[in-house]
């Protein structure tokens, strides 16, 4: 029983993984995988050069040249994000990725609490499938 209890705080201290709820973790990957599905929807919309997202990024102030790069940016982006391995990268991508989107609409008027949103929950699904950004950022406290 010693051992047990020795064992526990050993991990506790070592910074091991808090225990999460299964559903919550499943929620978060679903979570993610829309977000996923939608970014990548959005990106073939832009390389295809689909006529309704070209007139909508007319209507931000971006020219026809310009959609396609943004389309393969954003596949880039979502793809890293996407594979466990590179996931952070991703992230931080797609932060600068949305954050430009945010940007962009505010500079016309416009509402623009999608790519917040979107942003807020990419971070936030990071954060409950990463043991490792769990440590990080919400160190456990040493006793």
């Amino acid at each position: 029983m010693d051992d047990l209890v020795m064992n526990q705080v050993t991990a506790a201290a070592a910074g091991a993984e808090r225990p999460r709820s299964r559903a919550l973790l499943w929620t978060a990957r679903g979570l993610s995988g829309l977000l996923v599905a939608f970014l990548v929807a959005d990106a073939a919309g832009k390389l295809l050069a689909v006529a309704a997202v070209l007139e909508a990024s007319m209507q931000l102030g971006y020219s026809a040249d310009v959609v396609r790069p943004m389309g393969a940016l954003l596949l880039a982006s979502t793809l890293l994000y996407a594979l466990p391995r590179t996931q952070f990268l991703g992230a931080l991508m797609l932060t600068a990725y949305l954050g430009g989107a945010t940007a962009s609409m505010v500079r016309v008027g416009s509402l623009a609490w999608c790519p917040v949103l979107m942003g807020s929950l990419i971070w936030i699904t990071y954060l409950i499938r990463s043991p490792e950004l769990c440590r990080l950022l919400l160190p456990t406290p040493h006793r």
